[in-house]
């Protein structure tokens, strides 16, 4: 699977672009700087190229925050929240 954030400072949402070679669960999860969850996401990807809008974060404190993904490969990336 190849994920690529459109930017990794976010607001209220995060955009993620998708190309997945074969049908996946994706699942993803957003973990503040002591490591708590504070959102997650659960979706089913379809195969190719795709965009995905995770939605409903503006909740959320600002700070940094760790991205993990699972699917058919595990990443990490380091976000911002802000203004």
């Amino acid at each position: 699977m190849y994920l690529k954030i459109k930017s990794p400072v976010f607001i209220d949402r995060l955009t993620l672009e998708l190309d997945q070679p074969q049908k996946c669960l994706l699942r993803a999860v957003l973990k503040d700087d002591k490591g708590s969850i504070c959102s997650a996401l659960e979706t089913e990807v379809s195969r190719g190229l795709q965009f995905l809008d995770w939605e409903g974060l503006s909740d959320l404190p600002y700070g940094v925050y760790t991205l993990e993904v699972l699917g058919i490969d595990e990443m990490k990336m380091r976000l911002i929240k802000r203004v």
